[in-house]
């Protein structure tokens, strides 16, 4: 796919999408209507930051926080938690129906993996990174509710093994 175009949606006549209770977690997103595979549903919108300020105003939360924060490819963060917009409210999923990808010009889009039905939740995996341990205090602050038959219970990606790791470093 071409990331360099801008995505459709910046012209349409009104979102894709509605805002409303989640079953999976708090608020989400739903279609409106039905969304073929590979339609352009919504830009990822927020605050442009350094990391640094991502750090600090995740300290700022605790150690155990949830964030709108979105890591783009030059290492800066959009913080849909301020200046966002709804997009910040798609919820997790083992099993999405749709993926963000960056644009060349660094804007976010949610793309629409497969066809969606009107009704019908939107999702991407979030595939977060949390480099502490995973303590039960941890898994159940980052816990996955999406339902999914493949549901692996949580929204971070795998930790490597201290051996894994081991063996990256030696391969260098």
């Amino acid at each position: 796919m071409n990331t360099s175009l801008a995505c459709a949606i910046d012209d349409a006549p009104a979102p894709l999408y509605i805002v409303k209770t989640s079953t999976i977690h708090g608020t989400g997103i739903f279609a409106r209507s039905t969304i073929a595979p590979g339609t352009c549903i919504v830009e990822y919108q927020g605050e442009r930051i350094q990391w640094e300020q991502a750090l600090d105003r995740a300290d700022a939360k605790g150690p155990l926080n949830h964030t709108y924060f979105f890591s783009l490819n030059d290492g800066r963060i959009i913080d849909g938690g301020k200046d966002g917009n709804a997009a910040r409210f798609i919820n997790h999923s083992c099993e999405p129906n749709c993926e963000a990808m960056e644009h060349d010009d660094g804007r976010v889009y949610i793309y629409a993996l497969q066809e969606i039905e009107a009704g019908e939740e939107l999702s991407y995996d979030y595939a977060l990174i949390y480099e502490e341990r995973h303590t039960p205090a941890v898994k159940r602050a980052f816990a996955c509710y999406c339902g999914a038959s493949a549901c692996n219970g949580s929204m971070l990606m795998p930790k490597r093994s201290a051996r894994y790791r081991a063996q990256k470093a030696l391969a260098k």
